[in-house]
């Protein structure tokens, strides 16, 4: 027997091949050679388009005194106040995705929701009004 190192996709391999002389080749009907084939990699899919995201509503007529602008291009994952509510200094008014990690906007004054120019799911853009306050 001969001992040999096979290397299959980076891995080293010891294996032994044992020597068949033309004398035993005669005696025995010779075998089908054995080959292992590497596994096939399977065929990559396109993930499908996903559908458009609702845009941003424009801002209304009646619109209060601070504008809530939004800082950086994402995706409104939650609206969480309606006009008429009252508000904190540091509550939350929307959180949006942007490069893959939620963000919340907080209030910068106690005040008064005059409008929310969002909703769910829409695309926003830097510098897009997202709530105005009284």
């Amino acid at each position: 027997m001969k001992k040999y190192n096979v290397t299959v996709n980076g891995t080293v391999y010891e294996v032994e091949v044992e020597e068949v002389g033309a004398e035993s080749a005669a005696v025995s009907a010779p075998a089908a050679p054995v080959v292992n084939e590497a596994p096939k990699a399977a065929p990559v899919q396109k993930p499908a388009p996903k559908p458009a995201a609702p845009k941003a509503a424009p801002a209304p007529a009646a619109a209060g005194a601070v504008k809530i602008e939004a800082p950086m291009p994402g995706t409104i994952t939650k609206v969480c106040v309606k006009v008429g509510d009252a508000i904190k200094t540091g509550d939350t008014i929307v959180a949006f995705e942007a490069m893959k990690m939620e963000q919340e906007i907080k209030s910068p004054k106690d005040g008064t929701v005059a409008s929310v120019n969002v909703s769910q799911g829409a695309s926003i853009k830097q510098g897009d009004i997202l709530a105005t306050l009284n």
